[in-house]
């Protein structure tokens, strides 16, 4: 595994939800410190278009106001084909248990029907599909102030919801934590609960246990696990490849600690893994978004500390990109995008080993190398200052406009 792909200039979003279709990336919504959501606008939708790794921002004109949700954090999105199926979530004034759908066919949003018992609204939840029904687990339930454990089933089929009546011992009461699903199987992970749960006390508690529902036997499990267990966290992200899934980044208040590791967990043999790819990884953040496509992961976005306050660096004036976040703040919130190429070509390796040594051989510019200028165009994606300065046009910062799609 390779980190290789590093570029800034992306949307600047912290608690945002993401779906990949075929080789985009839609995100939807979140927030950026110093940006008031007390209103009730449309949410934002951002493209990243995988392969010429550019962003765009899309635009939606003449849309019925009552079918587009309103600009949101801590909600989830998921897929099926290719309908994106958008829930819960608030602003800073109410939260929110509208069902929404949006076309990435005909890039329109509606609200479909849907029946039955609807799960009280609330953020910081998870959902995960899984045989054409959609689990939604846990959160934090703003009108009665109490942390959930309650599991729902959206059958996409019906457009009924159901409270899902389990055996066994479910998770404890949380909120962002990750829901994975293999095979017939959602595997919980993580999230953040309080010592007096359901209610919250502000004496944050941590969980590193996995814990799976078994769809077929509605009943929760807590394998016996080896390996060293990751440090308790919240606000990672989850993804799977080849049957295993891995976790991202995330925080832990007690610790106050935020993470950058990635850690895998084998299913077959309940072990878990600490992963270390070459190259360059992404800093210690949370709240990111995190998809994958075609062996390769896409992160983005997120939130860090800065402890102290950096001070801009002399390239970074150089190529006129201070990056506003890091003034009068604590935590700096991320416009980048990183790749993980979990099978990289022998291309994408050598183009990591070169970049990562230009110093060594004292070659402080790309255009000095004697390789072909194609490699020396591909070679530029690993440095982000080199992107800014030669002005690709889609990559600009989220405080100028994007190319919209309209």
């Amino acid at each position: 595994m390779y980190w290789t792909v590093h570029m800034y200039g992306g949307p600047r979003r912290v608690n945002h939800a993401a779906v990949a279709i075929g080789t985009s990336i839609f995100t939807f919504g979140g927030y950026c410190s110093g940006i008031d959501y007390n209103n009730f606008k449309p949410i934002d939708i951002h493209i990243l278009d995988t392969v010429k790794l550019k962003w765009w921002k899309l635009e939606l004109n003449n849309q019925d106001c009552k079918c587009v949700p309103f600009q949101r954090y801590g909600h989830t999105a998921i897929n099926l084909g290719s309908n994106i199926y958008l829930w819960g979530g608030r602003n800073d004034n109410q939260v929110c248990n509208t069902l929404y759908c949006f076309d990435t066919n005909t890039l329109k949003w509606t609200t479909p029907s849907v029946y039955g018992y609807i799960p009280e609204p609330r953020d910081g939840h998870s959902a995960c599909v899984i045989k054409n029904c959609m689990y939604i687990f846990g959160g934090f339930e703003e009108h009665s102030g109490l942390f959930a454990s309650d599991l729902y089933m959206l059958n996409f089929h019906s457009m009924v919801w159901s409270i899902v009546k389990t055996k066994g011992c479910p998770p404890s009461y949380r909120d962002f934590h990750t829901a994975t699903a293999i095979d017939n199987k959602m595997y919980i992970f993580g999230g953040r609960s309080d010592w007096e749960a359901p209610r919250q006390t502000d004496k944050d508690k941590y969980c590193s246990d996995i814990y799976y529902l078994d769809t077929s036997r509605k009943k929760w499990v807590r394998p016996k696990v080896n390996g060293i267990k990751p440090i308790a966290r919240r606000s990672h992200s989850a993804f799977v490849h080849n049957g295993f899934f891995y976790i991202f980044g995330g925080f832990n208040k007690n610790k106050d600690l935020h993470f950058q590791d990635i850690n895998r967990y084998d299913p077959a043999s309940s072990t878990w893994m600490k992963i270390l790819p070459k190259g360059t990884p992404p800093c210690a953040r949370r709240r990111q978004i995190c998809q994958l496509i075609n062996d390769r992961v896409f992160i983005s976005g997120g939130t860090s500390p800065i402890f102290p306050k950096p001070a801009v660096t002399a390239r970074q004036l150089e190529y006129n990109h201070p990056d506003p976040s890091m003034i009068n703040s604590n935590l700096k919130d991320h416009d980048d995008l990183h790749v993980l190429d979990l099978k990289p070509s022998l291309k994408d390796m050598c183009m990591v080993n070169v970049w990562e040594n230009m110093e060594e051989i004292k070659i402080d510019n790309i255009n000095d190398l004697r390789i072909p200028l194609s490699l020396k165009h591909d070679l530029a994606a690993f440095d982000p200052f080199e992107i800014m300065y030669t002005g690709v046009n889609t990559m600009q910062s989220y405080d100028e406009n994007f190319p919209v799609l309209s």
